[in-house]
């Protein structure tokens, strides 16, 4: 008996059916989810100083309300935390998501309200599993368990049932019982906060369980299965687990790990499916295996708007709803959301490939991008550059930092890349090359800067010592979980403290 479509037909296939409505009806969806949000928010501390009481149509919502960084929301969140009511949401919120700081705070404390932790992220979860179970019929899932990779988390100020911590971790917290049923780890070992004893003790556990899909941060969960190999003797993930088929990915982008894993799983069915889920919300989902860009969840609890990013930082930019973007145009995306942020610039950057469905990629982060000297790069010119430059070379790639060196005492400008290897290039120089070349290629600022060495000499590539960016993770107190290495960045401080690391 293939328990998997009998879970399917009961309770995925329906929701993926209702998914049909994003066809033809997203401005619609995403109106009725903009007057339950505003109705919601109407007898909130914040809610009345921004008379939502008054809000009949977007215009009005977007006149009333400011643009909203963690900055403009942090009295009122730590108001929160220390439990009171009906401040950014309505009722008191008891779960914080901890996410990467600001540049005036370590960390930003994200609040997961009951109706986010449910309509938001729980939801997406469970869509996941529709669109995958849609696209694979035949899937066996659920006859065996699902390897989910978790955070950490403690006590929010001391107060009862109140928690701070990763995402992942209240996720699991609060998870429905009967879902434990089906995963791995133990709940103990999946909240452990020191992630070298978990990676080993998830190893440990899971070596002779049937694990059918795996779920995390691809950086993290790499290292698991790198863990699981050792103790097992075994050269392939599939020869461990044998009824693997799906690795559910998110967090930071799969280009760099791809050709690891396909090396430790060679099933040639196995399955990978990107997501878009953060603290502060659950946003996308690859629908279709042979389109890299996902779909716009748009009937949870959360508003979009976007801010064209060629218009970032000028006074009046043109913001708009779901209705007003362009195709191919780069946007920072604001969200509005069952958990009290308003109008949040959460930081990231998108480009939507289709409108019907709405369907788009990350390009980035609006604060990881390279401006030096005029060349704009981003992220996504970041990743397909080294994909280039790895294919070309037989390169593997664990991480990288990339950073401006101004000027040297030849007085030359150029881009310093830190990276580690998994498996260094057939040439140094040709990759180097390979990848300042791709650059130029797609991103016609840099090409512009790069001519003729006028402005930026080529690029350097430095090699990074094995675990160099783990260490610098671990001296942070940000080994594993949901944390993550900042990629561009137009400062040197991060650069120089790993250069200095590399040194031993």
């Amino acid at each position: 008996m293939n328990l998997t479509s009998i879970v399917n037909k009961l309770y995925f296939h329906p929701r993926s059916k209702e998914l049909e409505r994003y066809v033809g009806n997203a401005e619609a969806i995403q109106q009725e989810v903009l007057q339950y949000l505003v109705a919601q928010g109407k007898e909130t501390e914040y809610g009345r100083k921004h008379l939502f009481s008054t809000i009949k149509s977007y215009e009005d919502f977007a006149q009333n309300i400011p643009v909203n960084t963690y900055e403009e929301l942090k009295g009122d969140i730590d108001r929160m935390r220390h439990g009171e009511r009906n401040i950014l949401w309505p009722g008191h919120v008891k779960w914080f998501a901890k996410s990467s700081g600001t540049t005036n705070d370590k960390s930003k404390f994200i609040p997961v309200s009951a109706e986010g932790l449910q309509s938001v992220h729980y939801q997406g979860g469970k869509d996941v599993i529709a669109l995958y179970l849609r696209n694979n019929p035949t899937s066996r899932m659920f006859n065996g368990k699902g390897l989910i990779l978790g955070g950490s988390h403690s006590s929010n100020y001391n107060l009862p049932n109140s928690l701070v911590g990763d995402l992942s971790a209240i996720l699991i917290e609060n998870i429905n019982p009967l879902v434990n049923f089906c995963r791995v780890p133990s709940k103990e070992v999946a909240l452990l906060s020191d992630f070298e004893v978990k990676r080993d003790r998830i190893a440990q556990e899971t070596l002779n369980k049937n694990v059918t899909n795996i779920s995390g941060v691809p950086s993290w969960m790499l290292s698991v299965l790198v863990r699981v190999l050792e103790l097992s003797g075994k050269q392939h993930i599939n020869e461990v687990w044998p009824n693997l088929e799906v690795f559910f990915h998110g967090g930071i982008a799969f280009t760099p790990y791809r050709e690891q894993y396909k090396q430790i799983i060679t099933h040639p069915e196995m399955q990978y499916m990107e997501t878009y889920n953060a603290s502060e919300g659950f946003f996308g989902i690859q629908s279709d295996p042979s389109d890299p860009a996902m779909l716009l969840m748009l009937d949870y609890g959360v508003f979009y708007e976007f801010l064209p990013m060629d218009e970032y930082g000028s006074d009046r930019p043109n913001i708009v709803p779901l209705s007003g973007v362009e195709v191919e145009r780069n946007y920072a995306m604001l969200i509005t959301t069952a958990c009290g942020l308003w109008r949040y610039e959460i930081g990231d950057t998108i480009r939507f490939t289709s409108k019907n469905p709405y369907k788009f990629v990350i390009t980035g982060r609006t604060k990881y991008f390279i401006n030096a000297f005029g060349e704009e790069l981003i992220m996504d010119n970041a990743e397909k550059g080294l994909e280039a430059a790895c294919k070309a070379t037989g390169a593997q790639i664990t991480e990288y930092t990339v950073a401006p060196i101004f000027m040297d005492a030849n007085a030359k400008c150029r881009h310093q890349w830190l990276i580690e290897f998994s498996k260094f290039p057939s040439s140094m120089e040709a990759f180097a090359t390979m990848l300042d070349t791709k650059l130029q290629e797609i991103n016609s600022d840099y090409e512009a800067k790069r001519f003729h060495d006028v402005t930026l000499q080529q690029l350097e590539v430095v090699v990074a010592r094995k675990e160099l960016f783990n260490d610098w993770l671990k001296s942070k107190g940000k080994l594993g979980g949901q944390h993550k290495v900042p990629r561009l960045s137009n400062s040197r401080k991060n650069l120089e403290e790993l250069l200095e690391m590399n040194k031993g």
